[in-house]
């Protein structure tokens, strides 16, 4: 079979992918192909615009940004035996983005594009393409089945400290992704797209990327805000960066190297595991200024979450005893009163952790979700609610868990052998696609509930009240973000982690 290759006369390039065909269904992919050059260390990437008449292979994943190993398929409980092969990593190479698409025809017309931002709490590439369970073949397989094609772009960026900055410039990982955007919108059309019909799209960190760029512009069509928004991770002051980055230069220097910015990769992953960096956050910066009270730049926006979205912080928090929990409540009048919502008793240890999880769960995701959507609905946009309710397909005690909607959207991972998840996970795919191809997914007054059970349908806002705590959802609003977020940082700092 020969290879697909497409000549891009803009790009002065001709890419050679690779065709893959799921239930006699062609579609074409072109990986590894690089968006941007990192001219040094912390530096701004400059986007690449000319190949300079080369073919470029394009049928072998990219390199992703250097990080620290973690078993992206302990939180998701996929089975030991599920191989993923050991993804290349390089710095200075690990601006690429891959492209799944139809087989290009000129009879085809431009098709929408859904671009899509990976999480990983801003340190790990959690499920890649690579990894297969991230892999959208099925996704744009099924756009062809619909007859309703898309074409969906993945977004590599740098990471962890390499994103973050040794505090010369800031914020690298979503100026890399900028030029990743703004690339998909210069240069999608030879492959099929149509450059002014974008949906950005995110899971976890992805999403507080995503929401990030609707804050910060240009416009786009549409956004999938999955598992979080900037309330999940809200951009943190400068001083608290610096701090950080005072610490790993310690650290380096204490095992040899002169400064984070002349320190080896190895080096840096060292100090970064021995400072246990697990997560990282987005820097306070003049373009994020007062976000919560800009305009998202879309059109319409999908948002949701899982049921059990605090699992991430629960290893960490089963640690604290009922004492330290509720300490966390003791300011003023409202403290008092969550605390009691939340069952949070300093003699009942099972219990304060349980509440604690919930107020976690609640003050990150559910509130967020319906504040975004109220301010979006105030300026007339369009907003699709929806909820996971589906259990983890392998272990169902785990509930439906941050990220599990990875295993369903995707079905990078074989899920035959449990059809509910698999019949949610078409569902997913075909909400998706009608979205991403400006149709309603489902009825603008509804949610959609995807499970449990495999049922998934229309819900009402009573039954919506059955499966999230509504009533302390309106208690944390109306208490207001600087009485609930103080707490949250007192139980979660330095506790999230992907292998709960």
């Amino acid at each position: 079979m020969a290879l697909p290759g497409l000549h891009h006369r803009k790009l002065n390039a001709t890419f050679k992918g690779i065709q893959r065909d799921d239930e006699d269904t062609p579609v074409h992919q072109f990986r590894g192909i690089k968006y941007a050059s990192i001219p040094g260390r912390f530096e701004k990437a400059l986007r690449v615009d000319n190949f300079e008449g080369r073919i470029i292979d394009a049928s072998k994943y990219g390199p992703r940004c250097p990080q620290a190993d973690v078993d992206v398929k302990h939180l998701l409980r996929i089975p030991e035996d599920f191989t993923i092969a050991p993804e290349l990593e390089d710095e200075f190479e690990c601006l690429n983005l891959e492209i799944t698409c139809p087989p290009v025809s000129s009879e085809s017309g431009p098709l929408p594009v859904l671009v899509w931002i990976h999480g990983g709490s801003q340190v790990n590439t959690f499920c890649s393409a690579a990894s297969k369970i991230c892999d959208p073949t099925k996704i744009v397989v099924d756009s062809i089945k619909e007859r309703k094609p898309v074409i969906f772009v993945s977004i590599n960026y740098r990471l962890n400290i390499f994103g973050f900055g040794d505090g010369r410039e800031k914020n690298l990982a979503l100026k890399d992704q900028r030029l990743g955007i703004d690339w998909v919108r210069e240069n999608i059309g030879a492959f099929g797209g149509d450059p002014k019909n974008i949906t950005l799209s995110g899971e976890s960190a992805g999403a507080v990327y995503v929401h990030a760029h609707l804050i910060t512009g240009p416009p786009v069509k549409r956004a999938v805000l999955a598992s979080g928004t900037l309330y999940l991770s809200s951009p943190l002051p400068v001083e608290r960066g610096n701090g950080l980055i005072k610490t790993l230069e310690a650290n380096v220097q204490e095992l040899g190297q002169p400064s984070l910015r002349e320190s080896s990769v190895s080096v840096l992953i060292q100090a970064l595991k021995k400072c246990n960096v697990n997560t990282m956050w987005i820097q306070e910066d003049p373009e994020l200024e007062n976000w919560e009270t800009r305009p998202e730049q879309v059109e319409e926006l999908m948002i949701g979450d899982t049921e059990y979205e605090s699992v991430i912080w629960r290893n960490g928090i089963e640690l604290l005893d009922g004492d330290t929990i509720t300490a966390a409540f003791e300011d003023g009048q409202w403290g008092t009163k969550l605390r009691k919502m939340y069952q949070i008793v300093p003699n009942r240890p099972t219990a304060s952790k349980l509440g604690a999880l919930d107020f976690v769960n609640d003050a990150r995701y559910t509130l967020p979700i319906e504040v975004v959507a109220e301010k979006l609905h105030a300026v007339g946009k369009r907003v699709f609610k929806y909820v996971i309710d589906q259990p983890n397909p392998w272990q169902p005690s785990s509930r439906s868990h941050h990220a599990v909607d990875l295993l369903f959207l995707f079905n990078g991972v074989d899920l035959s052998f449990n059809p509910t998840a698999q019949a949610v996970g078409r569902e997913m795919r075909q909400r998706w696609i009608r979205f991403v191809n400006g149709e309603n997914p489902w009825s603008v007054e509804s949610r959609f509930a995807f499970g449990p059970l495999g049922e998934c349908r229309e819900i009402n806002e009573d039954q919506f009240a059955d499966r999230r705590r509504v009533n302390h959802c309106k208690a944390l609003q109306e208490a207001g973000i600087d009485v609930y977020l103080p707490i949250v940082f007192a139980l979660t700092a330095g506790r999230i982690s992907l292998l709960n």
